[in-house]
């Protein structure tokens, strides 16, 4: 059919079709439409390159080519039959050779071109610049300077400055601004944002700072870029203070803004100021953007609303892959792996089409909530059915799931069995899975690996030492306690957080530097007394010191979610749930305590600790004490 419709239909009128004719009439054949619109090429004759109409047909083609080989096709013909500066298909080809990642052809075309002007070396280091060349960005941006003849523009130096920033080049960055003041760009605004954006990344806020108070007016790029600064640096409060100003000026939120703002808000961890800022949504006519809304929804399940977050994704007229992805992380974070997986088949059946991204969030929820047959049988049709090649983090997915499930001899199978090396995060979930199951064997081989792989993260070392203690092995606890202690290292202290009053109240293990601490330590004393009553038995075994059963308990009772909980029952509205922040994984310990609590106090009590979401309510957890 296709050879008939080639030959007898469109061979003599070939000429007159666009490239984008193929694909509108053989959709479900993209390979055999590219091979048609080549052969096409083949057989026009000369005269017809002269055309303009074909002309634009050309330029159209390489803005949509599918492969290197079609654009070598165009540029054979092009060789043949018409003149580079011609529509500036020169410039055209070496934008298409290096957005298909073919910088040899790119460099050799443009050094054979006889006639080469701004457009054409600005065509190369965009090129270069997009594709994070540094090194052939710098190399062309030096050659366009010992051109006496070649005016140097502030398309130039933005590409140049941009590839700096992306790839965190000081040096260059810095060699930038001096040749943006010595060519007088200093005041010129795309250039003065490009640095204030690249002194950003570096982390020099002082710099940024500096360049945009000097500027003569400021832009909507200008308020964007500052507020992203302080946003990326962990500044948010000044991130907000400009957001301000830029309001006070006359300015409204554009998407840039909003979605800087939000991820200053994950900072935050206010809720109050995250509902605030969906009613600048709302205000300012952006309910309807895809990008903000992902980036909400996504903000209200990391603050421990997943219901929130589904209003908001049920906004979406029409959610892309990113958007149904997002919701699908937030199902997985908080333990919901039936839902997650409904989600998942309801997605794939409207034509969604998942990717790596799909299955990690997927699998993850499968592993949060010990779904392991479920877990295994989407990782094998993920490559069967979906064709999406295994990767690292698929592979850490399932050893977390298949070990935390007491299946410690698949997981350390499933390892040896990888087509890929074992990165940091596969042993690491067979070392948490050993910790758990208290497998001393598999634990050491697996720590091993992790400090072989990392010997500067103090995590492994305490993951092997707690394992040591949970048996008691206090020689080799202390050893490896020692050993990191040589090497200078320090894990990071354990602190929980808590919202109330439009403030959040950090609390530390043991704390008192509370202004109410006498309150809530007397508080946090009678709710572990009435849930001792109810048969509350602290397990210390949590507790990884040679010390006293009486020690341990005292110890354990001064965790700072505990802390944390007292004050949530004093302040809190009894009708909404008291939601706490944890930075390192909740013991068991305290993961028990929580439980108790919700039945004592009918409560509900939310913790997002490091890996994931627990709720609490009547003396259950949504974890199912998959802990």
């Amino acid at each position: 059919m296709f050879r008939l419709f080639h030959a007898k239909i469109l061979g003599p009128k070939l000429h007159r079709l666009k490239p984008m004719t193929f694909q509108y009439l053989f959709p479900p054949f993209p390979e055999y439409c590219s091979l048609l619109f080549e052969t096409s090429l083949r057989s026009l004759s000369i005269s017809s390159y002269h055309c303009d109409p074909l002309l634009s047909s050309l330029l159209l083609t390489l803005k949509s080519s599918p492969s290197v080989s079609c654009c070598r096709v165009i540029h054979a013909q092009v060789v043949k039959s018409l003149n580079y500066r011609d529509g500036f298909i020169g410039d055209q080809l070496i934008s298409c050779y290096l957005n298909k990642g073919s910088i040899p052809d790119a460099q050799k075309l443009f050094d054979e071109m006889p006639h080469k002007d701004s457009v054409s070396w600005n065509s190369l280091v965009s090129g270069f610049s997009k594709r994070g060349e540094l090194g052939n960005c710098l190399s062309v941006f030096s050659r366009m300077r010992s051109e006496e003849a070649l005016e140097l523009n502030e398309l130039t130096v933005i590409s140049v400055i941009s590839a700096c920033a992306s790839a965190k080049a000081r040096d260059g960055g810095s060699f930038l601004h001096c040749c943006a003041v010595k060519f007088g760009m200093e005041l010129e605004v795309k250039v003065v944002n490009a640095l204030i954006n690249m002194y950003g990344k570096f982390g020099c806020v002082d710099s940024a700072f500096k360049l945009f108070w000097a500027m003569p007016e400021q832009n909507m790029v200008s308020w964007n870029s500052m507020v992203a600064v302080w946003t990326q640096n962990g500044i948010p409060n000044e991130a907000f203070n400009y957001f301000n100003m830029m309001r006070v000026n006359g300015l409204f939120p554009d998407e840039a803004t909003m979605v800087s703002l939000l991820q200053a808000c994950e900072n935050l961890h206010l809720g109050r100021l995250v509902e605030a800022m969906h009613g600048v949504i709302f205000t300012c006519g952006l309910n309807e953007n895809i990008t903000i809304l992902t980036t909400l929804l996504n903000l209200y399940s990391k603050l421990g609303k997943l219901s929130v977050s589904h209003k908001v994704f049920a906004e979406i007229s029409k959610p892309d892959k990113v958007a149904l992805t997002a919701m699908l992380a937030g199902y997985a974070m908080h333990g919901r792996g039936k839902e997650a997986i409904e989600f998942f088949e309801r997605s794939v059946r409207d034509g969604v089409e998942p990717d790596h991204v799909t299955f990690t969030h997927l699998l993850s929820a499968c592993s949060h909530s010990g779904l392991v047959r479920e877990g295994k049988y989407y990782f094998q049709i993920m490559s069967e059915v979906y064709k999406v090649q295994t990767q690292l983090d698929h592979y850490s997915c399932m050893v977390d799931l298949l070990g935390r499930c007491g299946l410690l001899n698949d997981a350390h199978q499933l390892i040896k069995n990888m087509t890929l090396e074992p990165n940091s995060g596969v042993w690491g979930a067979l070392l948490g899975a050993c910790r758990v199951h208290r497998n001393i064997g598999i634990g050491k081989e697996a720590a091993e690996n992790l400090i072989a792989l990392n010997p500067s993260d103090p995590r492994n070392y305490i993951m092997l030492s707690n394992i040591y203690s949970a048996e008691g092995l206090w020689s080799d606890a202390s050893k490896v306690r020692a050993l990191m202690k040589t090497k200078v290292l320090t894990k990071n202290p354990g602190y929980s957080l808590i919202e109330h009053g439009n403030k959040i109240h950090r609390f530390v293990v043991d704390d008192y530097s509370h202004p109410d601490s006498e309150k809530i330590h007397k508080k946090l004393e009678e709710t572990m007394r009435r849930i001792q009553e109810v048969g509350f038995v602290s397990e210390t075994e949590s507790i990884l010191h040679d010390v006293d059963v009486e020690v341990k308990t005292d110890m354990i009772n001064k965790h700072s979610e505990k802390i944390a909980l007292a004050y949530g029952l004093l302040v809190c509205n009894a009708h909404k749930p008291i939601v706490i922040i944890k930075n390192l994984r909740i013991c068991r310990d305290c993961h028990n305590t929580a439980k108790f609590v919700s039945l004592i106090e009918k409560r509900t009590i939310i913790i997002r600790d490091s890996k994931r979401f627990h709720h609490f309510s009547d003396g259950l957890c949504s974890c199912g004490d998959y802990w």
